[in-house]
């Protein structure tokens, strides 16, 4: 196996207004404001399931699919479905599966960042 190039730093999401958005993480990931780093970057707490994660501040919205998200396991789907709605976000799909089982749906944060839910698997 090859020597990596780097190791994990950051997972930094883009937003316009990151004191608007970084509640809807925290509460997503059990996690919560570390603070600002730069007037630029909003820091998140980590815990032993959540790499740190940081809300860069950018002059413009959304407007295309992700080309890179955040895959989150759940307990259950339809229960996290409901608890993110109730945090601001939204569904950008139905409940997709593959054959074998596997199954997620996309999921959008207040900004329209895409992001999955998978369930947790049972064996």
């Amino acid at each position: 196996m090859p020597d990596a190039v780097g190791r994990f730093h950051w997972l930094v999401i883009d937003t316009v207004d990151p004191d608007a958005i970084a509640p809807f993480w925290c509460a997503l990931l059990g996690v919560e404001q570390r603070g600002w780093f730069a007037d630029d970057y909003l820091m998140l707490t980590r815990n032993e399931s959540t790499p740190p994660v940081a809300f860069q501040r950018v002059p413009e919205g959304k407007s295309v699919k992700n080309r890179l998200h955040v895959d989150l396991e759940v307990d259950d789907l339809d229960e996290a479905v409901s608890r993110i709605r109730a945090l601001g976000g939204s569904t950008a799909s139905d409940v997709r599966e593959l054959p074998g089982g596997y199954r997620w749906r996309v999921m959008a944060d207040p900004e329209g960042n895409e992001f999955c839910i998978v369930p947790r698997d049972e064996d």
